[in-house]
């Protein structure tokens, strides 16, 4: 199946991180003290009220400003190393002093405009240059600060309400199990109530490290999902000199043997080199009923890969081809060597011997590799040996960095392998709208696959 979501765009200054137009307030007490033009006082009026899950929408709503009031709204959120992360919007209030995101489009001369009801959190931009917005412990909530204030001025004026919300990754009743059985290294997450549960194991891209935050949030919706790391972990290997495939059999086959994963068949679900190794695992493993592959290479890119006594090197990479913008960014989107040509076909991975159904993720405007191309051959490729023909979604618009719902889109940050900053594409709000249905897809995907009936949820594109 290929299908391509609607077309859709927003102009942004690609490779520049985005500056607000004024900076942070200094607290006080005057300021933090509620004024209006109204007879009631302004306040922020949240759906839900204290605490919402990271992807769920989050309704937001002014109340008590005075008739077609001009007010700026400001997000702001800080991530677990105390970086900042901000996004603001212009807003005009009703002819009764209501303003409610859902109905009211922001105007210009913010971070976006028009009708966006989850626009302060999908605009959300990083003061530090070049750094991405990632969840470290799933156990605590990122506290998003809500604050609006009088007029549109640069900076604006005083201010007139707050509020703070906790987006939380950990629905009550998930279980967060560390593993360390034999060699993996791993986050176990287990849904409330009584298993067993169609299980996935789940592989973050470059950078070493556990990444939880997808699998806890996928485990919200009854998957038993393993976070599973593959190096710069614990006592995993500092680096990824190599890989080899035996370490993620032992994952497999630790998940298939669990009392609380159903089989007989379990998922895979890997984002860019995460996502590559999936394509490895399901081609070479046994055990794998669906993989779900976000932005991932059908070529082993970065380090060899082993698998007993067979050896995939790596793609060849044409540094010449890597174009550095005035500010010092790369653009990597054209550095790898074609893996249909010369040498370089030793590096295709053999989808062919799957024996699992696919799902492709695609971002037409990935900047760190070809994924498109990368999906399409590998449709090419499992079609000429007689193979079900793989699912394929193109986002246009949609950058490397395809995320569960409402994480900003990451516009460039520094990449393991180049050594420098590199832009990894996307237009935020097509890149935000991606990242739902995308979302979506995946789990409808599995839900197919693994539990055998549709997922209950629906495309919003």
């Amino acid at each position: 199946m290929w299908r391509v979501t609607g077309p859709l765009c927003w102009a942004s200054s690609r490779g520049r991180q985005r500056r607000l137009p004024w900076p942070s307030p200094a607290r006080t007490p005057e300021m933090a003290s509620p004024c209006s033009l109204s007879s009631a006082a302004p306040s922020i009026r949240l759906s839900p009220a204290a605490r919402s899950l990271f992807d769920e929408p989050l309704a937001i709503a002014v109340q008590g400003l005075g008739p077609r009031q001009p007010v700026t709204l400001r997000a702001c959120l800080r991530d677990e190393t105390g970086e900042l992360f901000q996004a603001c919007a212009r807003y005009q209030a009703g002819h009764d002093g209501e303003l409610d995101l859902a109905r009211c489009p922001a105007l210009p001369g913010g971070s976006f405009c028009g009708l966006e009801p989850m626009g302060l959190l999908w605009a959300l931009q990083p003061q530090k240059p070049f750094w991405r917005l990632v969840k470290r412990d799933v156990q605590t909530p990122f506290v998003l600060e809500l604050e609006v204030f009088d007029g549109h001025g640069d900076p604006p004026g005083r201010l007139l309400t707050q509020a703070q919300h906790e987006r939380a990754f950990l629905r009550d009743g998930v279980h967060r199990v560390p593993v360390r059985n034999g060699r993996i290294r791993a986050m176990l997450f287990l849904p409330p109530g009584n298993g067993p549960f169609p299980g996935i194991i789940d592989l973050c891209g470059l950078g070493g490290g556990l990444l939880e935050y997808r699998a806890c949030l996928l485990a919200n919706y009854g998957f038993a999902v393993l976070s599973l790391a593959y190096y710069g972990y614990e006592d995993l290997p500092k680096q990824m000199k190599e890989l080899h495939l035996e370490y993620f059999e032992e994952a497999i086959n630790y998940m298939l043997q669990h009392t609380q994963v159903k089989g007989p068949g379990i998922g895979l679900l890997g984002i860019s080199k995460g996502g590559e190794l999936c394509i490895s695992m399901a081609s070479f493993l046994k055990g794998i009923t669906a993989t779900a592959v976000i932005n991932g290479s059908v070529a082993n890119v970065g380090t060899v890969l082993r698998y007993k006594d067979i050896t995939i090197p790596p793609l060849g990479v044409s540094p010449e081809r890597i174009k550095i913008s005035k500010s010092g960014i790369a653009d990597v989107v054209d550095a790898l060597n074609n893996p249909l040509e010369g040498p370089d076909r030793q590096s295709f991975i053999p989808l062919e011997k799957a024996e699992c159904r696919f799902l492709f993720i695609v971002g037409q405007d990935d900047h760190n590799w070809k994924s498109e191309f990368f999906a399409v051959e590998g449709n090419k490729r499992l079609q000429a040996h007689g193979k079900e023909k793989p699912e394929i979604v193109c986002y246009p618009g949609a950058g490397h960095y395809i995320e569960p719902p409402f994480f900003p889109m990451c516009e460039a940050s520094m990449h393991l392998l180049v050594g420098k900053p590199v832009i990894w594409g996307g237009e935020p709000k097509a890149h935000c709208k991606a990242q739902i249905d995308a979302w979506q897809q995946i789990q409808g995907f599995f839900c197919k696959h693994l539990k055998g009936k549709p997922s209950g949820t629906s495309s919003k594109l």
